[in-house]
């Protein structure tokens, strides 16, 4: 549930704070008041694109940040391992497995867009990706009447929500691992399913370079110690030459480095008796000298061990060339790094264990995936029977909903077989089904997909239409109407209040009108007006109640504020509908 948002510098609007209750709240005002800023400043904080034009005139950036509550419909069970190709199924579980803490069951989300085109996203205090807070965001604001952010306009969706209202999310997850079994098997099983010959061939190389390998006993890292060691070895001339140098001076030579500090030693001692001030400066020559000394000691020590050693030169380029020789057909050239031949070693081994009874583990697979493939193929259509059970009653549903929101339109849930032979072609992680929303927004049209409907008004109805239905399986808990009076009016408006007001029951509803018969329907109502001051144009967002909210009524029922007819009446419809349950 959305529990504040703050607008700063957003197009017209400069600066507002805004606190959101549970139910049915409206945002109303007069056209080009700015309503649909406010909208876009949500988007745009739940992932929608960040354009310098958003930006308030003047202003060095535009900022939005949200206060979300997880309820119950966001918290539900947290999977700790995902499978492979698995999403978050809610807000909690995405947060998880992004590694970002959720303190008092509130997440606060915050994004901004500078006038140098940079922008930026937190959740919480961890920085996301614009693609990771759209992810995220899904799970808590669904907008309807705009075409981003609308869960219900993506047919890879239509499956979990036909699942979820079926009651078998749980057994398509479990038919998911078993099908990922199958997928893994079938992938080993193709290992052996070469020509005997090409198995023995290859056995026989990987026979090779594992003993080959091996019987180097190649320690970690060798190739670089080696290198170390040869470049040690082949440069003895010039480093015996440069230590006895170093030495010569620091020690032996006359007028040495540590026979002129023992003067200036001298000289400092004397000087620090007269002046205690210079104290420090030689305790600090003398610390100097002694460390200079041992640095002698060590390289004259350094000196006396340093031999040269022919043969072990030799011995390591020797190593190092057969080391380069097994780099050449073990790894990818003769400068990678040795871990890659140790890494073809493992590769070589797994084959050898798997193919030195190849026909008789190729046997066991077989077996293994005839069991499975009999196994899904009785699950998936398990699946499909419960799903085509649930088809028929959500698309009754449905079709009742629309005829009450005024559109004599048939929805109905398209349900088609996967085409193919084998059991992988016929089903796929989730069955054996495609599963497509369709609907004919008029009598005697054809069903089309959910995504050619055109119109706003018509798209919003649906979707709220399919949002009463899902109320009770769906983890989005704040859902936006846009857009959602396109077109209608009298009976048919009273009845789209009142659907709004019985969603409002189980999530966070707004919704954008004109009509004050949905209106009156509302928990809570939300003005925007403009407003010009000093030249310039802003969009105030603020709540309203009491006789703030009858004025506005009465506006949108007659466009005069002032009639005292008007107000009565609307007096009279926040009387009668306000409380409606």
């Amino acid at each position: 549930m959305l529990e504040e948002l703050i607008i700063k510098d957003f197009a017209l609007i400069e600066n507002d704070y805004l606190e959101f209750n549970k139910g049915f709240t409206v945002l109303s005002g007069e056209t080009g008041a700015g309503k649909s800023i406010l909208i876009g400043a949500l988007s745009f904080l739940l992932g929608g694109k960040a354009e310098v034009q958003q930006i308030r005139s003047g202003k060095p950036e535009a900022s939005v940040s949200g206060t979300f509550y997880l309820n119950d419909a966001a918290a539900s069970t947290v999977r700790k391992e995902l499978l492979e190709n698995q999403e978050p199924e809610n807000a909690r579980e995405w947060l998880y497995h992004h590694g970002i803490e959720v303190e008092n069951d509130r997440v606060l989300l915050r994004r901004y867009i500078r006038n140098t085109g940079k922008s930026g996203a937190w959740i919480n205090d961890t920085p996301v990706t614009r693609t990771d807070l759209t992810q995220f965001s899904s799970f808590l604001v669904d907008i309807h009447g705009q075409h981003e952010h609308q869960s219900l306009m993506k047919v890879a969706e239509h499956r979990k929500f036909l699942d979820r209202s079926a009651g078998i999310t749980a057994e398509v997850e479990e038919f998911t691992k078993v099908y990922a079994l199958l997928v893994a098997k079938r992938k080993q099983l193709a290992q052996y399913s070469m020509s005997e010959s090409d198995r023995l061939r290859k056995l026989d190389m990987a026979n090779f370079a594992v003993q080959e390998i091996s019987s180097l006993k190649l320690q970690k890292d060798e190739d670089l110690q080696l290198e170390d060691e040869e470049s040690r070895l082949s440069s003895f001339e010039k480093i015996y030459s440069d230590t006895e140098e170093t030495v010569q001076i620091l020690s032996e030579a006359d007028s040495s480095v540590l026979d002129l500090l023992k003067q200036v030693r001298k000289n400092s001692s004397h000087i620090a008796e007269m002046d205690k001030s210079v104290s420090t400066l030689d305790e600090r020559l003398e610390a100097a000298f002694y460390e200079l000394s041992d640095i002698a000691e060590e390289f004259e020590s350094y000196k006396q061990k340093l031999v040269f050693d022919p043969a072990r030169l030799s011995e390591v380029q020797d190593r190092l060339s057969t080391i380069y020789n097994l780099k050449k057909k073990y790894a990818s050239s003769v400068n990678a790094p040795l871990s890659e031949v140790f890494e073809y070693y493992e590769k070589a081994q797994v084959f050898i264990d798997e193919n030195s009874d190849g026909n008789n583990i190729k046997d066991k697979l077989t077996a293994e995936i005839k069991v499975l493939e009999k196994d899904i193929l009785k699950r998936a259509q398990i699946i499909t029977e419960k799903r085509k059970n649930a088809a028929i009653t959500l698309s009754k549903q449905i079709d009742e909903i629309l005829h009450t929101l005024g559109m004599q339109a048939h929805f109905e849930v398209g349900l088609t077989e996967k085409e193919g032979s084998e059991v992988e072609q016929k089903c796929g992680p989730y069955g054996k089904d495609v599963v497509e929303f369709l609907i004919s927004s008029n009598p005697g049209n054809p069903l089309l997909p959910l995504a050619k409907i055109a119109s706003g008004g018509e798209l919003s109805r649906v979707m709220l239409a399919l949002k009463t239905v899902f109320a009770q399986t769906d983890c989005v808990d704040t859902l936006i109407f846009d857009e959602i009076d396109t077109g209608i009016g009298g009976e048919v408006a009273v009845a789209v209040g009142k659907h709004l007001k019985l969603l409002a029951k189980k999530s966070q509803i707004f919704c954008i009108t004109h009509l004050a018969s949905i209106a009156v329907y509302a928990d809570n109502q939300i003005k925007i007006e403009k407003a010009v001051e000093g030249g310039i144009t802003s969009s105030n967002v603020y709540n309203i109640e009491g006789e703030q909210r009858v004025v506005e009524i009465a506006r949108m029922l007659s466009g005069d504020a002032e009639n005292e007819q008007s107000l009565e009446h609307a007096r009279s419809m926040l009387a009668k509908f306000s409380g409606v349950e």
